[in-house]
């Protein structure tokens, strides 16, 4: 919480993400015991390609489920209906060696406890608020803050900490999860009961899709995203440093020091903030005080028209990301604040810069900059965006 590269395709694998509508509200507490997954507890699914095993149980007794997605070509994707989480997603390099390309842990209890929203849907409202406030139809709403004086992500619980409602979705060929949220009117001080949806569909193209649907019963802001953190090395590499990055974005919104736009859209040309061309994430970074955590206004060719948003390409596993996407922007995460702390999939040390984010969005604060696209919903209408992961693998240039 943040061209085209030429190359020679060894193999393409897809991945998408997009979501769907509604239901369950009630707040999750900590886990309290040993949440280690076990495959035993569920019936697995008719699908072959889709496994229903338990994650472990909350605190107050809830079951949480992990569902595997997997297609012909051996690619996985694991996900947990705990804060809509992506646990795991496993791509091929170009060796043909599977490797996981998203920073997580093994088993729930780490999940129930402080990190810094490894692959959870967070929202109501994505990145930040100012002051945990904001005027809509001549009223003033004050939000929780979490993030010093400011509103981040939802709020103290959020989205990414709630169990969500899941079913099976897609078909045989496509297995997918649905997964379905009610946000009650007043919570984390959001206006509305707020019915939102995320299905993740795998294919055998390789697309991981996440479509995200919402409505409302009152006027509220609405900003979803996932916030995935990768690494394309799968482990191989002590940060995430040398990732090729490109970003289709002339401009992108000035903060001030608390991260909040100050409502300037600044054009990137000749500064270190200029992805339009392939730069290593570490080329520049020193000269970006904090590192990369920008909104970068993307070059749309159309309002909702899902278009390419940014690549990256990892020189020593060859793995290749293109993202895609419905929505005006992209937060541009370099990992700044990943400190060591956390241990996790096989043991390893999350350390600074370990891995970055690509979190499409709605620019931040925008309830309160009357200049940016609007990020209210309001009753009658329903909230529609989607977001694409491709992967591929090319040949060392």
């Amino acid at each position: 919480m943040k061209n085209k590269i030429p190359y020679f395709l060894a193999g393409i694998f897809f991945l998408s993400l997009a979501a769907g509508c509604s239901q369950k509200s009630e707040n999750t507490t900590a886990s309290q015991e040993d949440t280690t997954q076990t495959t035993t507890a569920t019936q697995p699914e008719t699908q072959m390609n889709l496994q229903k095993v338990s994650f472990g149980k909350l605190s107050d007794g809830r079951e949480v489920q992990l569902y595997t997605l997997t297609n012909k070509n051996g690619m996985t994707v694991k996900i947990t209906n705990y804060g809509a989480i992506v646990t795991s997603i496993v791509t091929p390099d170009k060796t043909g060696k599977m490797g996981d390309v998203v920073l997580g842990f093994d088993s729930l209890k780490p999940y129930t406890g402080e990190h810094p929203y490894f692959g959870a849907v967070v929202g109501r409202y994505g990145n930040r608020i100012a002051k945990g406030k904001f005027t809509l139809d001549g009223k003033t709403y004050t939000l929780a803050t979490n993030n010093g004086e400011n509103h981040l992500h939802g709020g103290i619980m959020g989205f990414g900490k709630v169990l969500w409602d899941a079913q099976e979705a897609g078909t045989a060929d496509e297995p997918g999860v649905k997964l379905t949220y009610v946000s009650k009117d007043g919570e984390e001080g959001y206006p509305g009961t707020l019915t939102s949806t995320v299905t993740y569909t795998l294919t055998n193209d390789n697309e991981l899709k996440i479509a995200y649907t919402a409505q409302t019963d009152k006027a509220t802001p609405l900003n979803l995203t996932n916030h995935s953190y990768f690494n394309l090395a799968a482990g191989q590499a002590q940060d995430a440093l040398n990732h090729v990055v490109t970003l289709n974005a002339d401009r992108y919104t000035v903060i001030d020091k608390g991260f909040i736009p100050t409502g300037e859209l600044r054009p990137v040309k000749g500064t270190p903030m200029d992805f339009t061309q392939p730069h290593p994430i570490g080329e520049r970074i020193a000269q970006v005080e904090g590192g990369y955590d920008h909104n970068y206004v993307l070059n749309k060719p159309s309002e909702k028209e899902m278009s390419l948003a940014a690549t990256v390409y990892e020189p020593g596993s060859g793995r290749y990301m293109e993202v895609f996407t419905t929505q005006p922007g992209v937060q541009f995460y370099s990992g700044n604040f990943l400190d060591g702390k956390l241990t996790g999939k096989n043991g390893a040390v999350y350390k600074k810069h370990y891995g970055f984010c690509l979190e499409t969005q709605h620019f931040p604060d925008s309830p309160n900059q009357s200049k940016f696209p609007s990020s209210i919903l309001k009753p009658g209408e329903t909230y529609n965006e989607a977001t694409t992961y491709k992967f591929s693998v090319k040949q060392q240039q």
